[in-house]
């Protein structure tokens, strides 16, 4: 329960940062659409096609490594906002190298059912070992791989190299790799965030156009809502455990600074 509030009370202190992520994904959104419909006739035209996705990388760089330092909120030893958000390129490099492996993975997804079908017992194969249910089980494994895996794996470095830079605090990070609360926390924003917005979009439309419209908008504000809120309550409560990760390896390193040394010697077996 007091990680609980300590998260909300880390929200509260980077309000700022939290409600740009509000906004200004959004705007960063827009933009992106807009980017897309830039014509290419002009030399000008070319080179601010070339420029404008440096730009909004650099805002998201900017927006998610303002927001990760806000909430950690380690004043003393981190490292410039320039060179944290430089950091999160990396990171961000391996989430796109895993998140193309198992693209690969979906694509032989459905080789990989028949295969396995083929291999199973006679008897199970048309009850337990279905083509259906081997594809939906890949199916669901790269789901978790892709949407909690990985995030799990990544995120508590990203938000501690946001902060630290690359003097990474390498134990603390790992700590929330191994910590039950931490994978806990992302499979429920992958639900929340990921999942259940999918389920917005699986209805058949119905009603008039202007119904079908509407419809549509709430479903993708709706959608936004949810994943951005995800995303906030993840790196808030990666936040609050580096910071718990990061007091306990400050006690465990005092104490052990303090301990006394073993007696040797004379005086190990008394004044005799």
């Amino acid at each position: 329960m007091n990680d609980l509030i300590e998260t909300l009370r880390g929200i509260g202190r980077a309000r700022g940062w939290v409600a740009a992520q509000y906004w200004a994904t959004a705007l960063i959104v827009l933009a992106g659409l807009a980017w897309t419909r830039l014509p290419d006739k002009h030399a000008w035209q070319v080179g601010l096609t070339l420029l404008i996705p440096l730009l909004l990388l650099a805002a998201f760089l900017l927006l998610e490594a303002g927001t990760m330092r806000r909430l950690v909120h380690d004043e003393p030893t981190r490292a410039g906002i320039i060179h944290g958000a430089l950091t999160l390129l990396v990171w961000i490099a391996i989430v796109c190298v895993a998140w193309a492996i198992l693209d690969w993975c979906d694509d032989q997804t459905i080789e990989w059912a028949g295969y396995l079908n083929s291999r199973a017992p006679a008897h199970l194969r048309a009850t337990l070992f279905t083509y259906a249910h081997i594809q939906l089980w890949i199916t669901t494994l790269i789901w978790i791989s892709r949407w909690i895996a990985v995030p799990a794996k990544v995120l508590p470095h990203a938000v501690a190299s946001a902060q630290w830079g690359w003097r990474l605090p390498w134990k603390k990070s790992f700590s929330l790799v191994f910590d039950w609360r931490w994978w806990f926390a992302v499979a429920v924003a992958a639900l929340v965030g990921v999942l259940l917005p999918g389920r917005f979009f699986s209805a058949l439309p119905s009603g008039t156009v202007s119904h079908q419209v509407w419809a549509v908008g709430f479903k993708l504000a709706g959608a936004y809502l949810l994943a951005i809120t995800s995303w906030v309550l993840v790196l808030a409560w990666a936040a609050v455990l580096l910071k718990k990760s990061q007091i306990g390896t400050a006690e465990a390193d005092t104490n052990a600074a303090g301990s006394p040394l073993p007696e040797t010697g004379d005086n190990a077996g008394g004044d005799a």
